[in-house]
């Protein structure tokens, strides 16, 4: 009986652990803002560790993966059983104090393609937990599924496998887009509220460090530039629409010249946009393609523009650093880095639905 619910418990985090893994190794870079919040001074207060929240999310998701596969198939039992032990409990502690303190919205466990309630990752975690302490308390019956050579091959094919997955996605897109922005997605229609169903409007609070000392500010402060130049952004805080509905697409602005011009563009048959939520991270290869793109797409009847959340500073540093001559619209980072992960990226829209999104290595495979 022992045996048979281990083998049980063994197929469950085996297989659970795979699938969470394979989902966050597709959107690393996603995963890694994830890890970043919990790394800000909301959740560990360990900001040293900001700066490699990419690499850090990298090695978690394939160490997930593979320490699935190598349950599933008996590869080292006691180095597998107790490496899961110690990350499930570190995970259960995370995901109970940002529940409890209401700290992060979304463990990102399985990325976009499932979000989870705070409560929600907590109860998975602390089921996790249940079963890998009946494998701890059972390693002895855990036995590879075949022999050794074809053990340790199933085991290194799976790490070599996940390191190239994770090396493609991250020089290209997500294999499988799971957020509110993928193509064939109309960004009005996302934006919508069903007709039974009274939209309000949403209080938007800013959240930057002056002088040491955490202050917020309202949406309109930040529009009309009222922040102090010495200002640091830390967070920014979306109350909860008192319908209890919120539309997949919340919160995509085109500002410039404190105007929002979404409306119009999104009219637009032909739209070009070029997404960079930080000009001062964005890759510089990139962004040296950019300007004969928007050469190229202008002569075929394309309208050009740029998206980012960086001030007016950065963006005439940028447009005479790499000789651009379209224009930028203010929207908020977070979207723009929900809209696409590489920084530039590009977005084709016709009449407000994204047909094309590509990264700045593909760029030669847009077809305009």
């Amino acid at each position: 009986m022992k045996n048979i619910i281990t083998q049980i418990s063994r197929v469950f985090v085996g297989v659970l652990f795979i699938i969470s893994g394979l989902i966050k190794l597709n959107d690393p870079v996603g995963f890694s803002y994830k890890l970043a919040e919990y790394f800000g001074e909301t959740v560990l207060n360990l900001p040293f560790f900001i700066p490699f929240a990419l690499a850090i999310a990298v090695f978690i998701v394939i160490f997930e993966t593979v320490l699935g596969v190598m349950l599933l198939v008996g590869y080292k039992p006691k180095f597998t059983v107790w490496s899961l032990l110690l990350m499930i409990v570190f995970f259960t502690f995370l995901t109970f104090y940002s529940a409890y303190f209401n700290k992060v919205t979304d463990c990102g466990c399985f990325g976009d393609a499932l979000k989870l309630t705070p409560w929600e990752s907590f109860t998975k975690d602390v089921v996790l937990l249940f079963f890998i302490l009946i494998l701890a308390f059972n390693i002895r019956f855990i036995k590879p599924f075949a022999g050794r050579k074809l053990t340790n091959g199933l085991v290194y094919l799976s790490i070599f496998a996940c390191c190239f997955m994770g090396y493609w996605v991250l020089n290209h897109l997500p294999l499988k887009d799971f957020r509110a922005y993928k193509v064939g997605t109309n960004i009005q229609q996302g934006m919508a509220y069903p007709a039974n169903i009274k939209p309000k409007d949403p209080i938007i609070t800013f959240i930057y460090k002056v002088n040491g000392v955490d202050t917020k500010f309202d949406y309109k402060a930040v529009m009309d530039g009222k922040i102090p130049a010495n200002a640091v952004y830390v967070d920014r805080i979306d109350e909860i629409d008192k319908t209890g509905y919120i539309p997949p697409i919340h919160d995509f602005t085109m500002e410039k010249d404190g105007a929002d011009h979404k409306d119009e563009l999104l009219l637009e048959p032909k739209l070009l946009v070029f997404v960079t939520y930080d000009l001062s991270k964005s890759n510089a290869g990139g962004m040296k393609q950019l300007e004969k793109l928007h050469q190229e797409a202008k002569a075929k009847g394309y309208r050009v523009i740029a998206m980012t959340a960086s001030g007016e500073t950065e963006i005439a540093g940028a447009k005479k650093q790499y000789g651009q001559t379209f224009d930028y619209y203010f929207c908020d980072g977070t979207t723009l880095k929900t809209i696409e992960r590489a920084n530039p990226s590009i977005v084709v829209i016709q009449k407000g639905t994204i047909t094309q999104k590509a990264h700045y290595n593909d760029i030669a495979k847009l077809n305009l």
